[in-house]
């Protein structure tokens, strides 16, 4: 079990992802005892495994409470862990509001792509997987809506290139899809609310809740209201950092 335990975090720090159907991976999601020692030798070096039933992958992140002591006090916590600017963390959580919250209502439904939209599942059946759910936006329509928001073309392009090295997105000629991190360092639980009716309800031009608090343009404020989970320094050949960002006073959770 041990060893079976550190060649699976080897694993994870390597490749940075792993699909949920790996056989290690399998495992870790089902045994117990095996995923109580994978959990205890990540937090002995300060990191923890996130893993959600609505995305195909599973990945480790650095645990909330060494955060602090990597990226510093609150008061200077830096924007994110690798340069990514303001305008690509917007881009960020556009991205993830547009290909994520679909496809979670899709999977919540059981109703897959080739599915039509009135031929539902039975209740007692499986949550569909993200590829057979998650569906792409057009580069052009996200240009058309988004760009003198986020930069423009050039500006787009970059933060599109940037996010799609860290497995955030794939692009397939015009179209983006979802990237093996897109729905597993994003906390839904805490963004969907805060931001598509805060931060982004200028973009989607739809009024926040009575409740929620008025948020600035995407521009301003966007970029700090994202709740990012932090991933450890990947091996040479794997994916770089993931983004992190300021969440405010909000807690970050795991993403769900």
């Amino acid at each position: 079990m041990n060893d079976d335990a550190q060649i699976l975090i080897a694993r994870l720090l390597t490749h940075q992802t792993l699909r949920r159907d790996d056989k290690m991976v399998k495992r870790a999601l089902s045994d117990e005892q095996f995923r109580i020692e994978v959990d205890k030798r990540l937090l002995e070096s300060g990191l923890k495994l996130l893993d959600n039933v609505y995305a195909d992958h599973v990945t480790i992140a650095l645990h909330r409470n060494v955060e602090p002591k990597i990226f510093g006090a609150k008061d200077i916590w830096q924007n994110n862990n690798f340069g990514l600017t303001r305008d690509g963390v917007a881009l960020l959580v556009v991205l993830w509001a547009q290909i994520i919250l679909p496809k979670r209502e899709r999977q919540e439904t059981h109703v897959t792509v080739a599915d039509d939209q009135t031929d539902m599942f039975e209740k007692d059946a499986p949550i569909p997987r993200a590829e057979d759910t998650s569906i792409g936006i057009s580069y052009t329509a996200l240009l058309s809506d988004f760009g003198d928001k986020l930069g423009k073309k050039t500006r787009m392009d970059m933060n599109l290139g940037v996010l799609s090295k860290l497995g955030f997105i794939e692009r397939r000629g015009d179209v983006i899809l979802e990237g093996p991190l897109l729905d597993l360092m994003m906390d839904t639980d805490v963004l969907k609310e805060r931001i598509i009716n805060g931060a982004l309800a200028d973009v989607f031009q739809r009024a926040p809740l009575a409740a929620a608090p008025r948020r600035a343009p995407l521009d301003s404020e966007a970029a700090n209201d994202a709740v990012v989970e932090v991933a450890p320094e990947a091996a040479p050949e794997a994916a770089p950092d993931a983004v992190v960002t300021d969440a405010a006073d909000a807690p970050m959770n795991p993403a769900n």
